[in-house]
């Protein structure tokens, strides 16, 4: 029964660990801020700490692929160069307008 559920478990957070995945590839290869070849102590491009694919991550780490993954695009969608940006942790309550609260 042990093993069932542990098959089971890993089928449905396959999908998941993949976008988790695919997250790291982008920063380590394509990411301004993240990587092997960007100097973000002389100079970051993201507006926000963490950077919008970190608070992707750490999003769905944290709520799950669905409700990371709106928080995710909701965190993009507010990164412009009109934005104050500054230091904007996922919340520990999923909600959309999450940053309605710090205004």
């Amino acid at each position: 029964m042990k093993t069932i559920k542990q098959i089971f478990n890993f089928i449905i957070s396959f999908p998941k660990r993949v976008v988790l995945l695919l997250i790291k590839i982008y920063q380590k290869l394509f990411s301004f801020d993240h990587s092997f070849w960007a100097n973000p102590n002389s100079y970051r491009v993201c507006v926000f700490h963490p950077s919008c694919s970190e608070f992707t991550y750490q999003a769905i780490e944290k709520h799950g692929l669905l409700k990371g993954g709106i928080l995710g695009t909701v965190r993009v969608i507010r990164c412009n160069p009109f934005s104050k940006g500054g230091v904007d942790n996922v919340p520990e309550k999923f909600s959309v307008l999450y940053f309605k609260d710090k205004e």
